[in-house]
């Protein structure tokens, strides 16, 4: 399992075209944050475009090369990246919008147009979503050849797909602020734009929704690079011990956002955990490296048994 790099430009062309304008789109925010002064919700007003062209640029080369993967081409999964790239253009021209507005893009229903603009996002995360979900099932239909690729993609893409579903509480009634024309929030137990960690932003006084969003959504990148690290670091495991290796850090991994999902649910910063996630975050790291330990022995018995 490898990444061939010089080969990235004949990868799936919408994506490609959509990662190397987001890229450059990045660099324009970054040049923004350093010379606009305008503040929006506790943070410099270009920094939340910043992120998300900085995320796209990791999410559309990321589908790009797991495209490469297919034993052979499908038009599905080909016409469901398209889609991608169509939503998340929709999604940075709000964002961006608003912006240049003076705005702020989610939760914001102070004017009519505000609140269809939101609204129109939402609508266009929950058709990428579709999209992303349609991408996984032909990449799991289609069997790419290299098992621990395979387990690597579609552990990613699913736990990928966790991820967008852990911002769902943002929106929910409980979310609501109290203030006038604002529909949600990803803090928990502080208001939004407080005391946060530099660039992230997560809350530092409360929980935040944004941070098991992020880690889920990261997964598409988080096991396929674990599934390169075996492949060429590991080379004395057969594939079948590094599949299971995957799978016990894929269900790691998913238990880790729910839980991060959690704490910020109920209102605790990351950096400040109580007992209770203290507890769960321990026993999540024991049965880890205990699965992790059972699947390495299981390996090593033909070999003791042939040296006996």
């Amino acid at each position: 399992m490898t990444i061939d790099l010089r080969r990235a430009a004949r990868w799936h062309r919408p994506l490609m075209i959509f990662v190397s304008v987001m890229a450059v789109f990045a660099a324009v925010c970054a040049v923004g944050i350093l010379v606009d002064s305008r503040v929006l919700t506790g943070a410099p007003i270009w920094l939340k475009p910043f992120k998300f062209a900085v995320s796209f640029v990791l999410y559309g080369a990321t589908l790009a090369w797991m495209l490469t993967l297919l034993p052979r081409r499908s038009r599905a999964a080909e016409w469901a990246a398209t889609v991608v790239v169509a939503m998340a253009v929709i999604e940075m021209v709000v964002i961006v919008g608003q912006v240049i507005r003076g705005q702020t893009s989610h939760f914001n229903g102070t004017s009519a147009l505000n609140s269809a603009l939101f609204s129109v996002m939402g609508a266009a995360i929950m058709v990428l979503f579709l999209a992303h979900l349609l991408i996984g099932i032909v990449l799991l239909i289609r069997r790419i050849p290299d098992r621990a690729a395979a387990t690597a993609v579609g552990w990613g893409l699913g736990l990928s797909l966790l991820g967008m579903l852990a911002a769902i509480p943002m929106v929910l009634p409980m979310q609501e602020p109290g203030i006038d024309g604002i529909s949600g929030a990803h803090s928990v137990g502080v208001v939004d734009g407080g005391a946060g960690l530099p660039v992230v932003g997560w809350s530092t006084t409360g929980g935040d929704l944004r941070i098991g969003h992020f880690v889920g959504l990261h997964a598409l990148q988080a096991l396929p690079i674990l599934a390169i690290l075996l492949s060429r670091f590991a080379t004395r495991l057969d594939e079948r011990t590094r599949v299971r290796l995957l799978v016990v850090a894929g269900a790691a991994y998913g238990v880790l956002t729910v839980l991060l999902t959690w704490q910020a649910l109920r209102g605790q910063p990351l950096l400040r955990p109580d007992a209770a996630t203290l507890v769960a975050v321990a026993a999540l790291v024991v049965t880890t490296a205990t699965a992790a330990g059972l699947v390495l022995a299981r390996r090593s018995r033909p070999e003791l048994a042939l040296a006996a």
